[in-house]
């Protein structure tokens, strides 16, 4: 009797499907580097930086209540229709919308998941815009799609031979991770440009909320039906743990919707607080939503000036994350992310969104002493960086010196001259750094995080030829070890110091 070995009973496609990236990983942190969960800031997560509503007493939500209430009812199931629900994300969404056009999800993945495996059969072109959030592409994969990826560029004024033979285009807006936000009339021209070419625009305002929600555009869904929204609450409430979300689509397109999602998709606990959270007076206009968005705003503006000024490339965003271009820093997003970690911080590596390479990180908006810890904590980790390549660089030279003599200046740099004409570059991280000696020019300077910091901007002496070959000698006689960069100091530095006063 024979064995297929390599037998696997599950659609061909599905070997090449592979789990989508996401933050959040506060826990695996954890575990990785035995930082107790508390004393971790996860900025890697786009969560409303105001908190819950149950954190502000003038909501008038009682979390403990809606628990109680909730578990009473633990015994049943929950009532599969989702009324009290649907009613309460017609109201939050307002714009005419009804219970009617509301499908419950249990967060953003389910949502795409059910469009995904109602609408898209083996072989359909659907298109992604790059860099978007994963999990489009992840959803449709499952069910046989021929992923075909655009750049954000192209829209809204996607030309029609591409739409052509597509059925399904995802469009996030806000986008994640870029924070673009396109306004409702951009948005208009869209979906006009895709029911003409008779493709399914899913619109996923996940952010929207703590955006400008005057710019959605699910008030159109009724006379589309080529329109779906995707609208998240996980993010807007900052309760990523309890999973909830819903879409908005015609009557017609939601009842079939509805008839096909799972049945119970949303305990028991997620709806009764979801609803709550939905009921609050003003929906989408409540004070605490204006409040929230008024606070990302600001926070925004400090986190952009800082990371600004510690020379990254910040992008403009319109929502509570920012993307950054690192492309200038010598370390990688890979490198920079785990670096951060290791210190209790966490922000987005990009590497794995479409066509980024490792040259961006996205970093939530949060409070201002958290967006303070997070800017010391990339101030901190450059600096750390700086010490070990100064030891690297300094073998390397040491050991090119020993074969060759001097190693003389480097100016293959991008950045030379970067002190004066004529520099010797062979330290190009100084071995001495921080000496905190101010008779080699470097200065106290006021940092990014408003502290003082160590600056070399000024220093020429290691830079000198005639002092570099000093200390290349002296490193070379003494092994180029911590001590003997003391030792260097003392003997080599010194004097020079002295002796220019």
């Amino acid at each position: 009797m024979s064995r297929q070995t390599n037998f696997i009973p599950l659609r061909e496609h599905l070997l090449k499907v592979q789990p989508c990236k996401h933050g959040g990983l506060v826990r695996k942190t954890s575990q990785k580097y035995n930082i107790p969960e508390a004393e971790i800031l996860d900025a890697s997560a786009s969560l409303n930086p105001y908190g819950t509503p149950f954190d502000h007493p003038y909501t008038g939500l009682d979390m403990d209540k809606i628990l109680y209430n909730a578990l009473e009812r633990i015994g049943q199931y929950p009532d599969n229709r989702y009324l009290d629900f649907r009613n309460a994300a017609a109201a939050f969404v307002g714009k005419g919308i009804t219970a009617e056009n509301i499908i419950p999800g249990n967060g953003s993945s389910e949502i795409i998941r059910l469009v995904a495996e109602t609408v898209i059969e083996k072989g359909d072109k659907v298109l992604i815009p790059s860099p978007t959030f994963s999990e489009y592409e992840q959803q449709c994969s499952i069910f046989g799609a021929e992923i075909q990826y655009i750049k954000q560029e192209m829209l809204p004024d996607i030309p029609a031979n591409i739409l052509k033979g597509a059925r399904l285009l995802f469009v996030c807006n806000p986008n994640n991770p870029t924070g673009k936000l396109f306004t409702r009339e951009e948005m208009q021209h869209l979906l006009n440009k895709c029911r003409d070419n008779g493709v399914i625009i899913f619109v996923d305002e996940a952010f929207i909320e703590l955006a400008d929600p005057s710019q959605t555009i699910v008030d159109l869904v009724e006379d589309n039906d080529n329109l779906f929204i995707q609208r998240s609450l996980t993010k807007a409430f900052a309760i990523p743990g309890i999973r909830m979300g819903f879409g908005v689509a015609s009557v017609k397109i939601a009842t079939l919707l509805n008839n096909a999602r799972l049945s119970w998709n949303i305990g028991i606990v997620a709806e009764a607080v979801s609803t709550a959270l939905m009921n609050m007076e003003g929906g989408c206009y409540s004070r605490y939503m204006i409040e929230s968005r008024e606070m990302i705003a600001r926070e925004r503006d400090f986190l952009m000036e800082k990371l600004e000024r510690r020379g990254f490339k910040p992008i403009k965003s319109s929502v509570n994350y920012i993307f950054v271009d690192i492309s200038d820093l010598s370390m990688d997003s890979v490198e920079l992310t785990e670096r951060m970690a290791k210190h209790g911080v966490l922000i987005r590596d990009c590497s794995s969104f479409q066509d980024l390479g490792k040259n961006h990180i996205r970093i939530a908006v949060r409070t201002r002493a958290e967006n303070e810890r997070i800017i010391n904590c990339i101030r901190e980790v450059i600096q750390e960086w700086g010490r070990e390549q100064a030891i690297i660089y300094l073998q390397r030279n040491l050991a090119e010196a020993r074969e060759k003599g001097p190693v003389g200046s480097n100016r293959e740099c991008n950045y030379y001259p970067c002190h004066f004409e004529g520099q010797d570059c062979t330290f190009c991280f100084c071995p001495f750094y921080p000496c905190l000696d101010e008779r080699t020019e470097g200065k106290w300077i006021v940092g990014s995080s408003g502290k003082e910091v160590w600056s070399c901007l000024e220093c020429r002496i290691v830079h000198e030829p005639a002092v570099v070959q000093k200390i290349i000698s002296a490193l070379i006689a003494e092994n180029g070890s911590e001590e003997a960069i003391k030792k260097v100091w003392k003997d080599v530095m010194e004097p020079i110091l002295c002796s220019s006063q």
